[in-house]
């Protein structure tokens, strides 16, 4: 799944004006009349993370599309080729998904 700031082709760190100029080109390279589809995206995007409060609402509201076999298969490396699962990036998925707090705190104890 593609984020804003992807179809944008800017950082989460981008500042208001960056991420205007960097959705003003693609809608220049992408008018609505040669495709739609991909103009909606741009157009999305954008409303998404046009401004700090749309970043803010996005990183605190968006929830990533996730197929839970994928996601243990990449957390146990079991034929994997994806790179190993951090601790760090355990504890965001375990922070992001409704997990019983005694089951953090187990965690964080063995950290």
């Amino acid at each position: 799944m593609t984020t804003p700031y992807q179809i944008l082709g800017v950082s989460e760190t981008s500042t208001d004006a960056e991420i205007k100029l960097a959705y003003l080109l693609q809608v220049k390279a992408n008018p609505p009349d040669r495709d739609q589809y991909r103009f909606q995206q741009i157009q999305q995007a954008y409303e998404a993370i046009k401004d700090y409060d749309s970043r803010l609402r996005y990183a605190l509201f968006h929830v990533p599309i996730v197929i839970f076999d994928e996601l243990l298969e990449h957390a146990f490396q079991q034929n994997s080729t994806l790179a190993p699962l951090s601790a760090d990036d355990f504890l965001k998925l375990l922070h992001a998904a409704p997990v019983e707090k005694s089951l953090i705190s187990a965690f964080l104890a063995k950290s």
